[in-house]
């Protein structure tokens, strides 16, 4: 039941969080003390007695529900307690799995080049796919019992609460194979898109960059941060640095892409999905008409949104064209200071406050009691995460902080997803996780919280400039830029179902999508058509990234209501996000009176960035 939710940062093409090897990284003093967080909560070692056990009795406990029930479900629906107690096991279960789960995968991203961590995640990733592999007759047979049996069965009060998850599962009937094909599925997918993603991270995170100007070689994150250096021959040394070993590992690259979008086909193919997407529509519960919608607002929204201001900010750099390394360039004559640990942290908890005591009070107990990795350390995970563990335990954020003002952003985008995730463990294990559509909701909304704080609080023009600035690149990043790489999949897996698709054909897809979102004020030098090689979610979860986009608007359209003091809007707020995933977005959003069916619901959200570009181009004499 782990869930990682990333900041889309790094998908940007934009490094919020830099990598502390680079020669210009911000000294730990002027940082404060970083925390590292306490996975204690979870396991107190690897080799711990309680890993052990868990692992022994998740497996015991498995097979006793498989030899108790197989074949025997539909029998057993026919008395409500009696499923009831199915139920209850197989979620007491789930908790457990997902706690050693979310355990490894966490040990691991802390360090992924430790040979231990690796080899511990790999195990105990293997022991509980066999686990669950004894586990997949279960949601199978609850979905042939028949619809009047269950209907009656449901009836009991305490199975009221689960209706939800039956609900969810009954929209996967139609995709659902034999016992016997999932078990296969499952078993092969360790060695199969398991094995490949591995590949992929443990790759990344090893290559190092040799960057003209600096002393060694720089890691990834740290490369990319030079994307947003003031001095503009250092952005093009990191852009050429990085558009090297791209190159030196496409062959790589192009396999790794190629076998898991052929993977995909082939389990589409199975379990009778027809479009590329099918799939992550139905994990996120929403319909393909609704992403549509977005999909084609965002596109006819370019001219207006990255076009506009890509021009606007190549005037203010003194240029025709932004080179494409300069598309994160810190304005000129930018106010630069380095934002400490501790009042960032400030920062975040009195914008939380001010919209709501009690989300200020849940977000301090990350900081409190050590369930953040803030620091820069060799072999970490890039990026920035919010796992949501399991109900019995608690979410945990990781990121890579600097002490940038969109240091504090991220840091207030996965506290958001903490206060989701903490909010929703009553849920528990079955209907806690939120789909991607809404769990962007909560980071997005705790991000615009903090920056209309600061934006608040700031009164020196240049710096209201930046500020302002800085949000609409980030807001470009979460809604253009991911429309875009969404552009991107879908090309790419359709391609791949003609056949395998080559480097070259890879890079032309990649170009043509990103010179019509980005616009004509964007000048592409040779190397960047390489640039999609090191985004991840490509990898781990085709077609994830329209959730940002379709959270930031939603985001957007909520915060207009919370400014119109919309009756009850924090305590719908919060009943929103407590209600995890138990209910579909459509009923989330109605008593906002929002509908994401509309079209004109996407415009509203786009709107907003629209309107802060407006704003920017009335700031023209400022800097």
């Amino acid at each position: 039941m782990t869930l990682f939710l990333r900041t889309p940062s790094i998908l940007a093409g934009q490094a919020l969080q830099a990598s502390g090897d680079s020669a210009g990284a911000t000294s730990a003093a002027a940082l404060g003390d970083l925390p590292e967080w306490n996975l204690a909560d979870l396991y107190p070692a690897p080799n711990s007695e309680d890993v052990k056990r868990d692992l022994s009795e998740g497996a015991a406990e498995a097979k006793r529900l498989k030899e108790t029930y197989q074949g025997k479900l539909a029998e057993t629906a026919k008395d409500g307690a009696e499923l009831l107690k199915v139920v209850k096991a197989y979620e007491a279960l789930a908790d457990r799995l997902g706690k050693l789960g979310s355990y490894a995968g966490l040990l691991y991203a802390a360090n992924q080049s430790d040979p231990e961590r690796a080899k511990f995640y790999g195990d105990v990733s293997e022991k509980l796919t066999a686990i669950w592999s004894d586990l997949l007759f279960l949601e199978l047979e609850l979905n042939l019992i028949d619809e009047a049996v269950l209907d009656k069965a449901l009836g009991h009060p305490d199975l009221t609460h689960y209706k939800p998850w039956f609900a969810d599962l009954r929209k996967e009937k139609p995709y659902q194979l034999s016992e016997e094909v999932e078990r296969l599925f499952t078993e092969k997918g360790q060695t199969g898109r398991g094995a490949f993603n591995r590949l992929f991270d443990e790759t990344m995170s090893s290559l190092t960059f040799d960057v003209e100007g600096e002393p060694e070689p720089l890691g990834l994150e740290a490369t990319l941060n030079l994307m947003s250096n003031t001095d503009g021959k250092k952005r093009q040394a990191g852009a050429e640095a990085l558009a090297k070993v791209f190159k030196d590992k496409i062959r790589l690259f192009t396999l790794i892409t190629n076998t898991l979008a052929k993977d995909k086909e082939i389990s589409d193919r199975w379990r009778g999905f027809k479009d590329v997407a099918d799939s992550r529509h139905l994990a996120n519960r929403v319909e393909a008409p609704v992403v549509d919608a977005l999909v084609k607002s965002v596109h006819a929204a370019y001219p207006k949104l990255s076009h506009r201001y890509y021009k606007l900010k190549a005037k203010w750099l003194g240029m025709d064209q932004l080179n494409h390394w300069d598309r994160n360039a810190p304005l000129p004559d930018k106010p630069e200071r380095v934002i400490a640990w501790p009042e960032a942290q400030e920062m975040v908890l009195s914008a939380y406050s001010g919209f709501a005591p009690e989300m200020a009070a849940i977000a301090k107990q990350f900081f409190d009691n050590s369930w953040i990795d803030a620091g820069v350390r060799p072999g970490k995970a890039p990026g920035a995460f919010s796992a949501s563990t399991v109900p019995s335990a608690h979410p945990y954020v990781m990121m890579n902080y600097l002490g940038k003002p969109r240091d504090v952003m991220t840091l207030a985008h996965e506290l958001g997803h903490g206060v989701h995730q903490w909010l929703a463990r009553d849920q528990g294990a079955l209907l806690a996780p939120t789909p991607l559509t809404l769990a962007e909701t909560a980071s997005v909304f705790g991000e615009m919280l903090t920056f209309r704080k600061l934006l608040a609080d700031t009164t020196e023009p240049k710096e209201r400039k930046a500020l302002l600035a800085g949000k609409t690149e980030d807001m470009l990043n979460t809604v253009v830029r991911q429309i875009a790489f969404y552009t991107f999949e879908r090309k790419v897996h359709e391609a791949r179902r003609e056949g395998e698709l080559t480097s070259d054909q890879l890079n032309e897809i990649w170009m043509s999508v990103q010179a019509e979102s980005l616009g004509p004020a964007i000048k592409f030098h040779d190397g960047y058509e390489v640039f999609w090689t090191y985004i991840p979610h490509f990898i781990h979860s085709p077609f994830y990234v329209y959730a940002y986009a379709f959270g930031d608007c939603l985001v957007n359209s909520l915060y207009g209501l919370y400014q119109e003091a919309h009756p009850g809007f924090v305590e719908k707020y919060f009943d929103m996000l407590k209600a995890g995933g138990s209910k579909h977005h459509s009923e989330m959003l109605a008593p906002f009176g929002l509908d994401a069916r509309d079209p004109e619901f996407w415009n509203k959200g786009l709107n907003v960035i629209s309107g802060m570009i407006d704003e920017l181009e009335g700031m023209e004499s400022v800097g």
